[in-house]
C-alpha cells in the first residue's frame, strides 16, 4: 500500500493528499487502462469498480491494474465495502454513503443530491464524487447536474468533492472544479 511517510495505513488523506484526478474503470474502458494510468499525472486516483467480472477474475484484474498505477504513485480504490479494500490491499473504498461507512481508510461517498451529501459526511466518507455533472454515457438520458447546480451542491459539502459525469480535460476547465474523475474522459487509446 503505498503509504506517505508521515502517514499509516488506517488514516486517510488530507484535503491537500487527495489526488485533483481521478480515473474511474469500467467494461468499456478496460481495454485502455494500462495505457491510461501510465498517461495520468503522477499521485493521481484510480478507482477499479469492474462490475462486469466474476470475483476471482475480478480480484486478479484489480491485482494487474493496481500494481501499474502504484508503480506511478496513484492511490488506488476499490469500489467496494472497506472490508473487502482493505483485503484486497486498496488505499481506500468506493460507493454509496452507507457501504463506506466507518471505513478506517480513505473513503470516497458517492453522492448525486444533498441528502447523500449528508449521508457521506455522517459516515465519515473522506471524499464525495459528486455526479453526474453532465451527460454521460454511463446514464444515457439521465438527468445531469449542470454547473451551477452542482457548485451549489458542493458548496455545501462539508470535505472535498470531485467532479464525475461527462468529464474530461476541457470541461473540467469549463467547469473550474480543482478534482474531477471520469471513465471515458481520461481513456488513452
Amino acid at each position: 500500500m503505498a503509504v506517505a511517510p508521515d502517514q499509516t495505513p488506517d488514516q486517510t488523506p488530507t484535503p491537500s493528499e487527495l489526488p485533483r484526478l481521478w480515473l474511474l474503470s469500467d467494461a468499456r474502458n478496460d481495454a485502455a487502462l494500462e495505457r491510461s494510468l501510465a498517461a495520468l499525472p503522477f499521485g493521481s486516483g484510480f478507482v477499479f469498480r469492474h462490475y462486469h467480472l466474476a470475483a476471482a477474475e475480478r480480484r486478479t484484474r484489480f491485482a494487474a491494474l493496481a500494481a501499474l498505477a502504484r508503480a506511478r504513485s496513484h492511490r488506488v480504490v476499490l469500489s467496494g465495502d472497506p472490508a473487502l479494500a482493505k483485503q484486497w490491499g486498496a488505499d481506500g473504498a468506493y460507493g454509496p454513503p452507507a457501504r463506506i461507512a466507518g471505513a478506517g481508510i480513505l473513503a470516497i461517498a458517492t453522492a448525486h443530491d444533498e441528502a447523500e451529501i449528508a449521508a457521506a459526511a455522517s459516515a465519515g466518507a473522506s471524499a464525495i464524487m459528486l455526479s453526474p455533472v453532465f451527460a454521460t454515457r454511463s446514464h444515457p438520458g439521465g438527468e445531469a447536474l449542470g454547473a451551477a447546480r452542482f457548485r451549489a451542491l458542493a458548496g455545501l459539502a462539508p470535505l472535498p468533492v470531485i467532479a464525475l459525469g461527462g468529464m474530461d480535460a476541457a470541461r473540467a476547465r469549463e467547469l473550474g472544479w480543482p478534482r474531477w474523475a471520469a471513465i471515458d474522459g481520461l481513456t488513452t487509446g
